[in-house]
This record gives structure tokens, C-alpha cells and sequence, in this order.
């Protein structure tokens, strides 16, 4: 029989995309208010590997990546989801979005977004929320899986959570010397 025990703290990630750069590091600036302060912002990013956001929010579309400094637990993925949400809809014209937040984690084994849609791949957490598996962590890098977007399987992109997991390697390091 296995003996539950508590998940370790997890480093908080997101993707943010809009046509508008100013919009992208507005959102960037308010979601630091909200879950504390960046601790590495990719440069911007053509969004170009799908065009499902174009009539919603125009095109090009631009993206930045973000991890945030402070560890969260993985529990509270939902309520951040939620807070995207609202702060999504914050900056939206009538029902259309302007700006596109996924916010998620990464572990030393994998990387999680959360999404308010359901697929065979995802699993229920709470309030509408669900968790999608996309990255694990195989032989030294993050691997794609069969669902993974084509953005997040992009080299260049594992090569960003591959330097985020790093930098939350190091701190569980901190972390566990401060024990």
C-alpha cells in the first residue's frame, strides 16, 4: 500500500500571447501584482504554429513565456487558472479576447498547463479546471508527447523549460538547505 504524502512546491509558469506587444507586457506587469514578480520573460515570439486564435484576436500574433519567482503548490493551479481568466477578460473587447493566458508549472519531472477545456489526455481538477500533461522530463531534456502543441514541442521552446526547470532545481536545492 502506498502512504500519501504532500507534493513539493512547483514553479509557476505561463505562455501569454496577443497582436499587441504593449498588451502582452501589460498582462506580464498585472500578473506580477498578482502571484509576485517574474523571474525570467522570453523575448517575443512569433505565435505562428496554429491560426485557431485569428478571427478572436487578429493576427500576427506575438507570445512571451514567463516563470515566476516564488514556488507554488501545484493545489492551487485552478485558482490561478481562474485569475488568468478574469484577467483575460479584463482586457477583452466585448466577448472577444485580446490577450491568450496559459498558466501552468513545471517539476523536475514534467510540465502541466492548466485549461478550462476538456480532451482524452487531461484531468479534472476542480471548478471547470483541468490539467494537461505536456512535457515530461526524459534523459537529460523535456520530451513532447503524441498531444503536445506544436509550439510547446518546439526545440527552442523545451530549450527555455529546460533552463526554467533548472532554475527551479536550484531553488528546491535552497529550499531543502534552509530544512
Amino acid at each position: 500500500m502506498s502512504s500519501p504524502r504532500e507534493a513539493g512546491d512547483v514553479k509557476l509558469i505561463s505562455s501569454v500571447f496577443s497582436a499587441r506587444e504593449a498588451l502582452i507586457d501589460a498582462t506580464i506587469g498585472q500578473m506580477e501584482r498578482i502571484f509576485g514578480p517574474a523571474d525570467w520573460i522570453s523575448q517575443v515570439l512569433p505565435f505562428d504554429r496554429t491560426r485557431y486564435y485569428e478571427r478572436e484576436m487578429g493576427w500576427p500574433l506575438l507570445r512571451r513565456f514567463l516563470s515566476f519567482r516564488d514556488l507554488i503548490r501545484p493545489g492551487s493551479l485552478v485558482e490561478i487558472k481562474l485569475k488568468t481568466n478574469d484577467l483575460e477578460g479584463k482586457y477583452a473587447q466585448g466577448s472577444k479576447r485580446r490577450v491568450n493566458i496559459d498558466p501552468g508549472y513545471v517539476t523536475l519531472e514534467r510540465l502541466v498547463l492548466a485549461t478550462g477545456k476538456n480532451y482524452t489526455h487531461r484531468i479534472y481538477l476542480a471548478k471547470g479546471i483541468y490539467a494537461d500533461l505536456t512535457l515530461i522530463f526524459h534523459r537529460g531534456s523535456f520530451i513532447p508527447l503524441r498531444w503536445t502543441y506544436k509550439d510547446y514541442a518546439d526545440p527552442k521552446v523545451i530549450g527555455y523549460f529546460n533552463l526554467v526547470r533548472e532554475r527551479y532545481k536550484q531553488q528546491m536545492k535552497e529550499v531543502a538547505g534552509q530544512g
